[in-house]
């Protein structure tokens, strides 16, 4: 049987500007406004989106250290049946840092995170 990624993408909301240290790959700024963040789980996709949705949770993946931090919260959560890497490209936004979330990413997306720009 074939392992199939599940894919899912997450809404975030930043309340305000922030400056916030990610894992190894550094520290970066984060604009205030809303971001997407796609990940996928090979099994066990509710599990890994109530982990994302937790407060309490040690920091082992990017977007842990992004929803960990002051006035960042889950918006909506949104499931797709196309793989994580197609549906990050087909979402719009910018990448503000490199590599997040997708050290693992073989299709060069350049980040599994992108910025939709400031809340109206």
């Amino acid at each position: 049987m074939l392992k199939r990624d599940i894919s899912y993408q997450l809404i975030i909301e930043v309340s305000q500007p922030l400056r916030r240290a990610v894992g190894r790959i550094g520290t970066f700024e984060f604009p205030a406004g809303t971001y997407v963040y796609s990940g996928s789980a090979t099994r066990y996709l509710e599990a890994r989106i109530a982990r994302h949705l937790r407060c309490a949770k040690a920091l082992r993946w990017h977007i842990d250290y992004l929803l960990s931090a002051p006035g960042v919260r889950i918006a909506s959560v949104v499931r797709s049946p196309l793989g994580e890497c197609r549906l990050n490209q087909a979402s719009p936004g910018i990448v503000l840092v490199p590599g997040f979330g997708a050290t693992d990413c073989t299709a060069h997306c350049g980040a599994h995170l992108k910025y939709l720009g400031a809340a109206p």
